[in-house]
């Protein structure tokens, strides 16, 4: 989609000057001090020059890794960046343009559309045929395209008349397409440590060119520590703190850690409701509370709560936990997980997440058992397999007298007046009769169950009714574990 105002060329043709492409060299940054025009942005300012500057990719960039090779080799070919913000997609690519003497075209999905691709597709191929000169055509946001629109990439890929650099803070196996996934291979830029982050800080600190050097700033180890700790990774974050410090200082020029605090002003914690980290968030609870850690269990909930995932979407979580994992081995699970639900419902947060974290608690440090939910999975195949097998005449209903004439309920057997509770009949269709499906742990509440239905089987089996479940097998044995396994949880 072209921008509104028809006088705004973002971006302008090859001839003239003002070019949106890199020629090599880059502009000298605007001057930072006081006085002058208004600087850019110090992250702007700070953007790596060089390979050497850049921070926390060395997996990526280190002697032998794949992109050090592709550039030492002299041919870049068309890759996708995923990571997340600020860790340094953008410079990387501007980077691989000035190594490579190519032309760079910045295009943003958030803004422009395919009639714009279709643009700079023509121009890169002129620049191609005129001068030999390769063009990288970098695409922000690469996600936001829709499938089809990603499409529009792959004959110029595949040609050579552009090479594509996308960027994606969204992990690319969901929101890229097969075709472009398989021309454009994906690095993966990891969110930058503490230590990278520091030597970030330090260096705008001290750079008299591009930083903030010529103010005279010094920082506390306490500030130092909370703006590394609150930017998350985040090479940007981290900077625009750090500026936003700098003019916050007292006449002695210390940023102390009050100063970071007010220029932070919040940590938000990593946390994307509709994307990966949602689900790889819920699968670490989830899994959490299965391995029995409630300081896992409790971390995770919190980092959930903290970066605004919906209180009532985890209390369902919870008592899906509570039924996938915990089971029978602990049959106060379940009301345990409602009740916590019921309470959120009915107080909110932050009075709420106190019951959440109480029901996760108790999941984890509860006896687990899956083996209800397995006995369902088998359940459902076995009902596939048998699905006209008819109901026992003794099992079925008779509300009329017809039906009854007809066999229907003959020879029922009221359990509560048999012996024992518990009458010699089966409860499964002819042919089913030995099928097992629950087979209780020897763990917690369900070892109780375990002893009681082994009791049941020797009665029916004394008292020549039907053949017990299980025949091929004894209940004071632990079964083999059935093949399957339950849910990721991912989402």
């Amino acid at each position: 989609m072209a921008p509104d105002n028809p006088g705004l060329d973002l971006f302008p043709r090859e001839s003239g000057t003002g070019s949106g492409e890199s020629e090599g060299a880059r502009p000298a940054p605007p001057d930072p001090r006081p006085g002058t025009t208004p600087p850019a942005p110090l992250a702007a300012r700070m953007r790596p020059r060089d390979l050497s500057e850049i921070r926390g990719q060395d997996h990526l960039l280190g002697p032998g890794r794949p992109l050090r090779r592709m550039l030492e080799d002299g041919r870049i070919s068309s890759c996708i960046l995923w990571g997340p913000p600020g860790t340094g997609k953008t410079s990387l690519a501007r980077l691989l343009a000035d190594l490579t003497e190519a032309a760079f075209v910045s295009f943003s999905a958030v803004t422009e559309g395919v009639a714009r691709v279709r643009e700079i597709i023509g121009e890169a191929r002129t620049r191609l045929q005129v001068s030999g000169r390769s063009t990288i055509l970098f695409c922000d946001e690469i996600h936001r395209f829709n499938k089809s629109q990603q499409d529009a990439f792959l004959p110029h890929v595949e040609d050579g008349t552009v090479i594509l650099v996308g960027a994606t803070t969204e992990n690319p196996s969901f929101e890229v397409n097969r075709p472009l996934l398989s021309r454009a291979p994906v690095f993966i830029l990891n969110p930058l440590s503490e230590a990278a982050l520091q030597e970030v800080l330090d260096t705008a600190l001290h750079d008299g060119e591009r930083g903030l050097g010529d103010l005279g700033l010094t920082i506390s180890p306490e500030a130092m520590d909370f703006l590394v700790r609150g930017a998350d990774g985040d090479a940007r974050r981290a900077l625009g703190a750090l500026e936003v410090a700098g003019r916050l200082v007292g006449p002695d020029r210390c940023i102390t850690l009050t100063v970071a605090q007010e220029a932070l002003q919040h940590r938000f914690a990593l946390y994307d409701k509709g994307g990966e980290e949602h689900y790889n968030l819920i699968s670490a609870l989830h899994k959490s509370v299965r391995g029995g850690d409630p300081d896992g269990a409790l971390y995770w909930l919190a980092r959930m709560l903290e970066g605004g995932a919906d209180p009532l979407y985890i209390a369902r979580r919870v008592v899906r936990m509570a039924v996938e994992d915990v089971g029978l081995a602990d049959a106060g699970g379940l009301p345990g997980a409602v009740a916590a639900w019921q309470a959120y419902h009915f107080l909110g947060s932050p009075e709420g997440d106190l019951a959440l974290a109480h029901a996760v608690v108790r999941l984890a440090t509860a006896e687990k058992s899956n083996r209800v939910y397995r006995a369902f999975g088998r359940a459902r195949e076995a009902a596939r397999e048998s699905a006209s097998a008819p109901v026992p005449l003794h099992l079925r209903n008779a509300p009329t007298r017809e039906m009854k004439d007809w066999g229907y309920g003959k020879d029922y057997r009221y359990d509560p007046d048999e012996p024992g509770g518990l009458a010699r009949q089966s409860y499964l269709p002819s042919g089913l009769e030995h099928l097992r499906l629950y087979e209780p742990t020897n763990r917690g509440e369900e070892a109780d169950l375990r002893r009681r239905l082994k009791r049941w089987d020797d009665i029916r089996r004394e008292g020549g009714g039907a053949e017990p479940r299980g025949s091929g097998g004894s209940r004071d044995q632990e079964p083999v574990a059935p093949d399957g396994h339950p849910s990721e949880s991912g989402g």
